[in-house]
């Protein structure tokens, strides 16, 4: 299939649009990025090519859309099959397992670490406690490994965990731990995927993420309350 005619609509911070941006990179694939303002005027071609959910990401591969990045991140692999590495395993139950840790990662990770910064007290805690315990999961899935995938290359639990990575910085911060110290090897393997420059290119900077977050905290309190 042709690599002509290849966008992504995508916003800044998204961990589920940097996913879609690294598999292309990491596959080798030239592509377009257009940025969207998916709180203010989102362009009519968000609307357009995803009617259902009018979110990003949108992959347009030679005019048609591909909408949520775990199903782009499968069209990516079998429409360029032939290109890059396989970022899923090609024995059946392995690929049901990435599957399967690709929705475990989504599940727990996302919402415990919204939580550290939207919520505060025993609530909070909580959602500390929830997402550490997730990290370990993960150290525990990764063992010895150099990736989820192996030791040759990544996969797609590597990608979707590593998505996360810029939002570490700020949940760690509201939240008050260390995943330096909780999961030293995970944080291993997470400098080992920034050393790949097809994920480190495609990342947001932790440190414009906290700042945005830090803002929206102010607002909220502003005209909210404590």
């Amino acid at each position: 299939m042709s690599e002509e005619g290849v966008v992504v609509l995508n916003f800044w911070p998204s961990m589920f649009g940097a996913r879609v941006t690294m598999a292309l990179s990491e596959k080798g694939i030239d592509f377009e990025y257009r940025e969207e303002d998916v709180f203010g005027n989102k362009s009519d071609l968000l609307i357009k090519t995803n009617p259902v959910h009018k979110k990003i990401p949108v992959l347009i591969h030679d005019g048609k859309p591909v909408c949520e990045s775990k199903i782009i991140l499968e069209y990516i692999d079998e429409a360029w099959k032939n290109k890059g590495p396989s970022l899923f395993p090609s024995d059946p139950y392995q690929r049901s397992q990435a599957r399967f840790w690709t929705d475990y990662i989504d599940a727990k990770v996302f919402d415990a670490g919204r939580r550290t910064w939207t919520k505060k007290g025993k609530e909070r805690e909580e959602a500390k406690r929830e997402f550490v315990e997730t990290m370990k999961v993960m150290e525990r899935q990764l063992g010895e490994n150099t990736y989820f995938g192996g030791n040759d290359g990544v996969s797609v639990v590597d990608l979707a965990l590593i998505s996360y990575y810029p939002w570490f910085h700020t949940w760690q911060t509201f939240g008050g731990f260390s995943l330096e110290k909780e999961a030293p090897k995970l944080m291993g393997w997470a400098q080992k995927c920034l050393t790949r420059p097809g994920i480190s290119k495609s990342l947001p900077d932790p440190v414009k993420i906290l700042e945005r977050v830090s803002t929206i905290r102010r607002i909220h309190e502003f005209f909210y309350g404590d």
